[in-house]
C-alpha cells in the first residue's frame, strides 16, 4: 500500500464519558487521554501514560464477532442480541499481528477482504481511523496502555454494509477481541465493549445495543451510560429461539433511518411500547418463546416509522406471521426483517415467504438465514504463538 502523507487526528477521550463516572465512582482506574496521528501507510499512533506495558502472549490471535439483532422491537437502543449460524458466516472476522515494521505502538490495517461480497472491500477505508476495527482496535491498545508494539489488523467482512445486522458492531467486537488476546486477554467485559462503543460512535452513534451483545453474546440490556452497566439476559437453556433474517437488496443508512424518527411521542404511546419491553424482557428470562415473538411485533413507535421507508416491510411481517413465526419486526435501523420461530422445522418455510413478499409487495430481491441465538459473542477462534 502507498505511503501516505503525515497528517495529525486529535483523538477522543480515551473512552465514553460513562466510564469516566463510572471511574469517578471508584468501579475503575479513569484512563489517559490520547492522541492519534497518521503515519504511513496509514497506522495509527496510540501515546498511552499508562504505567503498565503489557508484552504480548501470541504472534497473532484470529477472533470472530456475530451478528447482532437491536432495538427487538419495542427495545430502541437498549435491547439487543446476538445471532449466528453453524459455518460462522453471520459475522466478522479480525487478525490481529504483531508487526514489528510499525513504529510502536501503532495499528494498521493490513487488508480488508469480503470473500462472499468482493466489491465490498473496495468501500471500506484501509484508515484505521475511518475503519470500524480499526478504532476499536486503537481503542484496545489504549486501554491495554501498550507502548512498545505495533499491530496490523486483517479484517475479513461476512456482514453487508447497512443491512441492519450489526456490520459496524461486529467489526468493532472482533477487533477489540483479537488485540486484547493479542496481549494476554487483560481488559475487563465493559472495557471490551466500551472500546468498541468507540467505533460504534463515530459511525452510527452513542448506542451500545450492537455492540454489546456482539462482544458479550446472548440478550443483552443497556441499562444505563453514566454510569455505563450492561444486564445480560440469560435464558432457560431448554428455549429454542431461532431467527429467520431476510435481508432485500437495499441499504438503508441507519442515518437516514434515525432521522426518521418522531421528535415527539405520545405518553399512551411511551407507556404501551415500555410494557412490551418488559414483557420482552421477561420473555426472555422466563423462556417464553410466544410472548418474546408477540412483543417484539408490537412497538409501536419506531418500527411504524421505519417500515415505509423499507418496499414491501409491511407485507413481509405479515407474511411472516401467517407462515407461523411467532414474531416479526425490523432488524436494527432495517432493511432486514428478523422473524423469530421456537426450533428450526419452520425457518424454511417463513423464510421463503419473507422473501416471496419482499419481492411481489417491494419488487426487492431478498436473501434468507436461519440462524439460532449465539451466547459467545466475540471470540477467539484461531492463535500463532510467538516466535
Amino acid at each position: 500500500m502507498a505511503a501516505a502523507a503525515t497528517s495529525t487526528a486529535s483523538a477522543p477521550s480515551s473512552f465514553p464519558s460513562a466510564r469516566r463516572a463510572r471511574a469517578r465512582a471508584g468501579a475503575g482506574a479513569r484512563p489517559s487521554l490520547v492522541s492519534l496521528r497518521v503515519r504511513a501507510a496509514n497506522p495509527a499512533t496510540v501515546n498511552v501514560t499508562a504505567a503498565a506495558d503489557p508484552a504480548p502472549v501470541f504472534q497473532s490471535v484470529t477472533a470472530f464477532a456475530p451478528a447482532t439483532v437491536a432495538n427487538l422491537g419495542p427495545g430502541f437502543d437498549f435491547l439487543g442480541c446476538a445471532v449466528a449460524d453453524a459455518s460462522l458466516s453471520l459475522g466478522d472476522t479480525v487478525t490481529a499481528t504483531l508487526d514489528p515494521t510499525l513504529p510502536p505502538a501503532t495499528v494498521s490495517i493490513a487488508s480488508v477482504t469480503s470473500p462472499s461480497r468482493p466489491h465490498l472491500a473496495d468501500r471500506l477505508s484501509k484508515d484505521p481511523l475511518r475503519n470500524c476495527a480499526g478504532i476499536a482496535a486503537i481503542a484496545a491498545l489504549r486501554a491495554l496502555g501498550v507502548r512498545s508494539h505495533a499491530v496490523s489488523i486483517h479484517l475479513t467482512k461476512g456482514l453487508p454494509l447497512g443491512s441492519g445486522l450489526g456490520s459496524s458492531a461486529a467489526s468493532a467486537a472482533a477487533a477489540a477481541k483479537a488485540v486484547d488476546a493479542l496481549f494476554g486477554s487483560r481488559l475487563a467485559r465493559d472495557d471490551l465493549v466500551l472500546a468498541g462503543l468507540e467505533s460504534e460512535k463515530a459511525v452510527s452513534g452513542f448506542h451500545a445495543d450492537n455492540i454489546a451483545p456482539a462482544i458479550l453474546g446472548g440478550f443483552v440490556l443497556v441499562r444505563s451510560y453514566d454510569p455505563f452497566h450492561l444486564v445480560p439476559l440469560c435464558s432457560p437453556p431448554a428455549l429454542r429461539l431461532h431467527f429467520v433474517l431476510v435481508t432485500p437488496d437495499f441499504e438503508a443508512p441507519t442515518s437516514k433511518m434515525r432521522a426518521a424518527l418522531p421528535k415527539q411521542v405520545d405518553v399512551h404511546q411511551h407507556v404501551r411500547n415500555s410494557s412490551q419491553a418488559a414483557a420482552l424482557v421477561a420473555a426472555v428470562l422466563q423462556g417464553d418463546a410466544g410472548l418474546i415473538g408477540s412483543a417484539m411485533s408490537s412497538d409501536g413507535i419506531v418500527e411504524p416509522t421505519r417500515a415505509p421507508l423499507i418496499p414491501g416491510m409491511a407485507a413481509v411481517k405479515a407474511a411472516a406471521l401467517q407462515a407461523g413465526a411467532l414474531g416479526c419486526t425490523i432488524s436494527g435501523a432495517g432493511p432486514t426483517a428478523v422473524a423469530v420461530i421456537e426450533g428450526e422445522e419452520k425457518g424454511e418455510e417463513v423464510a421463503r415467504r419473507m422473501v416471496d413478499a419482499f419481492w411481489s409487495a417491494g419488487k426487492l430481491k431478498a436473501t434468507a438465514t436461519v440462524a439460532q441465538l449465539d451466547t459467545l459473542g466475540a471470540r477467539v477462534i484461531a492463535t500463532s504463538s510467538l516466535d
